[in-house]
């Protein structure tokens, strides 16, 4: 490519940078002048360059924009959002002939007159009409034979158009562009030729053929860019901004292999350093201390180099939220902070993606409509913002917003309806543990699939290319009130603080970023190894950590569990994706400042190391993925119980052991159940204890349980306390009363004696004692009919209730749960409508006494489509025309017949 052409294509991307930008700034405040002047000046810059370099297509796609700012700066026309969408499509337009032009080295064919003829429209004051997608045909481009001659469309008349002149040509008459390139082209010794020399044939219907410009013309374009780039330098040396001739532009290869030299410059500097340190005295000390310090400058001077502004990667952002305000109709403002916050060139290219994912995100989900959020008592105009700044070594980038935040309750359900946990699990996670579940992949709660999101690829994403950089990416969320997001990437990846520590006699790297602390444990340190349920953990200041030895990670068989209550190990406590965990290693050495090396093809896929560095000694070591070892943390609880299976075999355990609980029941007769069949130990008071149909029951976490005696011939107790083993199947629970909890045991379950007494399989020795081993299962049929039936604990069907009169809200709502239903009573038909967006009910029960009208709403919407609508009145005679049935408030046994009738038209359906 022609060295001026690359010029061109260069400084043009990052004029258009700035356009894109400053037309979003001027869009809100169309009278800021300052703003407008910048933006006309830099589009006239590429409009002017264009001709100069014989590039038509895009010459006159930035004459029809610049055509329409020169009316704004005038004062002739007001910008409307609609003028400065057509001046953007202009702007995308160039960005897209650029391109081409950038692989092929030619401008590419194409047809622009439908958005030069709306920009022109524009200009004359009509209305802004929407614009097509150009169509470009990619073809060698055909000889030219005019230095620089603007094909705009001609009249029928046969004259042409001058772009510069606003009309039509006389005849006979110059372009001033024609006029122009004759005194470019002319030497001072030339005598200047007749202006009709220079005259062109009439122009016909079709765009005139032009010819490559003459060398004489490139020449004399840079001399052309130089005034206007002068211009510009005046204007920007007023405000404070420095002076073009204190920056020169340097191809990135040159900092990348600058930047590899003084890495390897830094490896030999740790390596001489590490000699002296062995030596008591030597003449080389002095020296190199000196080169240390010169080296340390130098890695500082090259690193600055290679840093930008974060505020480079967030160019784009304004123009983003800007259309995607647009297509959603919502009012966004976006809060920039910290532009000035400097990182490393790779690691600036490898967060521009994510960054535009999470702004894209909080415009589509995050903030609300403008109506939404009146209701909610905000402001129509919704806020995104960003800030940057520096931590710890570190860059911390937030993102929030505060739109309506992440809803903890839809999440869970469909975290459980995606597999990703147990209902069981998901009801005993904290919110924020909850909220993480966004970065699963494919999750999403989107209602729909918009244009912008919806479709769950977004924020997995996001969570992958921020920790292949070596960052973590965490939120905060409040409901109702909005989002945060916090990123915190490294400032470099060529050169990174690690903490270097030994496992089996082997040294490895683990970057700084991820460690939180280093503790000691086992032996005479008060942080302990305990194992809990075959996992390992450390009790850290009383919380929990999982633990797992860095050996697993690297595939060597873990110690013996005892072994940590007697030898002294250090954990590496470490955070990724919001949780903390310890990591066991043998030894720790030091923190350097290593060079990440990537590691060979033949170990790409190994999953545990992310590189490999060289220390001071010359010695390579691997360096740790922070990822790779929070996956192990998952798995550490399967693997320690085979770790500790095979060690109780080794020591001639018997592995086939059952946990049984020991206890009295009506005598001194030991009795015992299966451990694993129990699901909690309680000491009730007996006096909370009552009794219904037939049986005694006892308020138990807010549901009815009943208690059944393990001795038949043994009272439950009335007064005191009552020792209860409580058991729970099919989300129903039953409780058998003892008299005295014994032991917990753990042996071989052998019954030597089978039983023929119903609730007793036999007898076996346990503890060298004969135990009755009772069938729970018989005592569970006591305490619950048919507790083994699949269908008894069934979801409930979900019904909504809109009553607006509380009395009749707070009347049928128990009568519908009373029957199986899950209700949901609402106030409003818009309520129920919101409801049935996220979960589509069975059926649907309405008030027509107040507001028919409204309720008939229900009938039409499409949310609704395929449920049965039933109206509810306190008159039989009511119009309920529509509806699947009318039934009076009062009529307790119709109504719930209409609710099971409708529920089964939903499953027909």
């Amino acid at each position: 490519m022609d060295e001026l052409l690359g010029e061109f294509i260069t400084e043009t991307n990052e004029f258009l940078e700035t356009v894109d930008t400053q037309l979003v700034v001027f869009e809100a405040d169309p009278t800021d002048g300052d703003t407008l002047n910048s933006i006309f000046r830099l589009v006239h810059t590429i409009k002017g360059t264009c001709g100069f370099l014989g590039l038509p297509r895009l010459q006159f796609v930035a004459h029809a924009g610049e055509t329409l700012l020169g009316k704004f700066r005038d004062g002739t026309l007001v910008a409307t959002p609609d003028q400065v969408q057509l001046v953007l499509e202009s702007i995308d337009r160039i960005k897209e002939i650029l391109a081409e032009l950038e692989a092929t080295g030619s401008e590419p064919e194409g047809d622009d007159s439908a958005l030069i003829g709306a920009l022109e429209l524009a200009a004359e004051g009509h209305p802004a009409p929407s614009v097509p997608a150009a169509v470009v045909e990619v073809a060698a481009p055909e000889p030219v034979a005019a230095p620089v001659v603007e094909a705009a469309p001609a009249a029928s008349t046969g004259l042409r158009w001058d772009p510069d002149l606003g009309r039509e040509l006389r005849p006979g008459e110059v372009s001033l562009a024609e006029l122009e390139a004759a005194f470019m082209s002319a030497t001072p010794d030339d005598e200047v030729e007749p202006v009709a020399s220079v005259a062109a044939a009439p122009v016909a219907d079709a765009p005139v053929a032009i010819e490559p410009p003459a060398p004489a013309v490139e020449r004399r374009a840079a001399p052309e860019m130089r005034a206007i780039k002068e211009d510009e330098d005046d204007a920007a040396a007023k405000g404070g901004a420095v002076s073009s001739n204190q920056t020169i532009r340097v191809n990135v290869e040159v900092l990348e292999t600058l930047m590899t030299m003084v890495s390897e410059l830094v490896l030999t500097r740790n390596q001489l350093m590490q000699m002296v340190r062995n030596t008591t005295d030597s003449e080389f000390k002095g020296p190199l201390q000196r080169l240390s310090a010169v080296t340390a400058e130098l890695q500082d001077s090259v690193m600055k180099t290679r840093m930008q502004p974060i505020g480079s990667a967030w160019k784009k952002l304004p123009r983003i939220v800007r259309d995607a305000a647009r297509d959603l109709n919502k009012k966004i403002d976006l809060i920039m902070d910290g532009e000035a916050t400097e990182l490393d060139r790779q690691v600036l290219e490898l967060i521009k993606d994510p960054l535009t994912h999470m702004i894209r995100n909080s415009c589509d989900h995050g903030l609300e409509a403008p109506a939404a959020r009146v209701a909610a008592g905000k402001s129509e105009m919704g806020s995104i913002r960003l800030n940057a700044y520096h931590e710890g070594g570190h860059i911390v980038i937030e993102v929030s917003d505060d739109g309506a935040g992440l809803s903890t309750a839809r999440i869970r359900d469909k975290a459980i309806k995606n597999g990703l946990v147990s209902e069981e699990l998901a009801w005993t996670m904290s919110d924020s543990q909850i909220h993480r579940f966004i970065f699963a992949p494919g999750f999403s709660t989107a209602a729909a699939v918009t244009s912008i999101s919806g479709r769950g690829v977004g924020m997995d994403v996001v969570r992958t290319n921020i920790e292949l950089i070596g960052g973590t990416i965490d939120l905060q969320s409040t409901e109702g009130r909005g989002t945060k997001f916090f990123i915190k990437i490294p400032l470099t990846l060529a050169i990174v603080s690690a903490l270097v520590v030994g496992s089996r006699q082997q040294r490895f790297a683990i970057p700084q970023l991820s460690i939180v602390e280093l503790v000691g444990a086992g032996g005479a340190s008060e942080h302990k190894v305990e194992v809990l349920n075959s996992a390992r953990v450390l009790r850290l200041r009383d919380r929990l950590l999982p633990l797992v030895d860095l050996s697993e990670v690297l595939g060597v068989p873990p110690l013996d569990p005892i072994a940590y209550e007697t030898s002294s190990a250090f954990v590496v406590v470490m955070q990724h994706s919001g949780q903390l965990f310890g990591v066991v290693v043998d030894e720790v050495f030091d923190t350097e400042e290593i060079v990440v090396k990537p590691l060979s093809k033949a170990l790409g896929d190994v999953g545990t190391f992310s590189g490999a560095t060289i220390l001071g000694d010359g010695s390579v070591i691997m360096i740790i993925d922070p990822g790779a070892v929070y996956r192990r943390v998952g798995q550490a609880e399967e693997v320690v119980e085979e770790a500790v299976e095979a060690v109780q075999k080794k020591r001639g355990q018997r592995p086939e052991t059952t946990s049984m609980i020991v206890f009295q029941a009506g005598g001194e007769q030991p009795k015992a159940v299966p451990l694993s069949l129990v699901t909690r130990l309680e000491e009730l008071d007996a006096t909370s204890f009552e009794q219904g149909d037939g049986r005694t029951l006892v308020q138990y976490r807010g549901e009815l349980m009943p208690i059944v005696a393990a001795d038949p011939y043994a009272p439950i107790a009335t007064t005191g306390v009552q020792p209860v083993l409580v058991f729970t199947y099919n989300g129903l629970a039953a409780g058998m009363a003892v008299d005295k909890i014994v032991d917990i045991v753990d042996e071989a379950l052998d019954i030597e004696l089978a039983a023929e007494r119903p609730g007793l399989l036999g007898v076996a020795v346990l503890k060298g004692k004969a135990t009755e081993v009772l069938d729970v299962s018989h005592y569970l049929s006591l305490a619950l009919t048919n507790w083994d039936d699949p269908g008894v604990n069934k979801p409930a069907k979900h019904i909504v209730l809109v009553e607006r009169n509380p009395f009749f809200r707070n009347l049928l709502s128990p009568l519908l749960r009373a029957a199986g239903y899950e209700v949901e009573a609402v106030d409003t038909v818009s309520a129920a409508l919101v409801c049935a967006e996220y979960r589509k009910p069975s059926a649907v029960l309405t008030d027509i006494d107040v507001d028919v009208a409204s309720a008939r709403r229900l009938l039409s919407d499409d949310r609704l489509a395929g449920t049965s609508i039933v109206a509810l009145s306190g008159s039989p005679d009511a119009d309920a025309t529509g509806f699947a049935s009318l039934v009076r408030k009062s009529d307790r046994d119709s109504l719930i017949a209409a609710v099971e009738n409708a529920a089964k038209l939903e499953i027909a359906a």
